[in-house]
């Protein structure tokens, strides 16, 4: 039963991927849109970009994944295909995980070729580079799911974006991307500590230094699966509010 819905899910992914996910322009600014952020901060400090890179390369995870699975969900209610998706014979988790699945493989990609490129040109590598790839990779996870739970609680696709951006823009800046959490006043420590942005700062900064994060790796990655369940199940629950208020 369990297998059987996880390969529902995966089709559910495969199709997202090759009908929306794999368009030039959805690549062109899931990759321009960091490295431009990162040229400028290189143009802007070439000595601090080993610093600054590893939140940049995190806040890309934030952005790709949320901005596209709002859209893509947004947009499959919009015409009528999620309509369509729920007189099929899939489970409501099995959908939502179908939906997770190709925004966060789109969010990995983009983050990993991101990363690569940083590597290559800064020759910065990373000292624990299965560190990186499991911060990613429950990154993508976190983001994406946190991206479907806006989708279903707006309508219109310029809804979504306005509701992520009004969660991204205040998270990024108290979570470590451009300044440590140590440096931030103490009433915004709170933030910080609840925002799941922090922990995926911590962990790609850590990937990178090998030592010396905010927090211990282990708590990273716990409170990143935790935060990608937490958001996993708020959107399957968006789902079935969506369901009982419109059918």
């Amino acid at each position: 039963m369990i297998l059987n819905q996880l390969a529902k899910s995966f089709h559910i992914a495969r199709k997202d991927i090759r009908a929306y996910y794999l368009k030039p322009p959805l690549i062109t600014w899931g990759l321009m849109f960091p490295a431009v952020i990162i040229l400028a901060m290189y143009l802007k400090d070439p000595q601090g970009i080993q610093r600054i890179a590893p939140g940049l390369i995190a806040m890309t995870l934030l952005f790709g994944n949320t901005s596209m699975a709002a859209i893509v969900v947004t947009f499959e209610k919009r015409i009528g295909a999620l309509e369509r998706l729920l007189l099929a014979p899939v489970s409501r988790p099995a959908l939502i995980g179908g939906k997770v699945m190709s925004a966060a493989a789109f969010g990995l990609l983009t983050s990993t070729i991101i990363s690569i490129g940083y590597i290559v040109i800064f020759k910065h590598m990373p000292l624990r580079p299965g560190l990186l790839a499991l911060t990613l990779l429950l990154g993508s996870v976190l983001f994406a799911s946190l991206g479907t739970f806006i989708s279903l609680a707006v309508k219109e696709v310029f809804e979504a974006m306005t509701v992520c951006n009004y969660v991204r823009f205040p998270l990024i800046f108290v979570s470590g991307v451009f300044t440590s959490i140590k440096v931030l006043p103490r009433p915004l420590l709170p933030i910080a500590y609840i925002s799941p942005l922090s922990y995926a700062v911590d962990g790609v900064r850590q990937s990178f230094a090998g030592e010396g994060g905010i927090f211990p790796i282990y708590l990273d990655l716990i409170l990143l699966a935790l935060y990608g369940c937490l958001f996993f199940v708020l959107a399957v629950w968006g789902l079935k509010r969506r369901i009982q208020k419109e059918y």
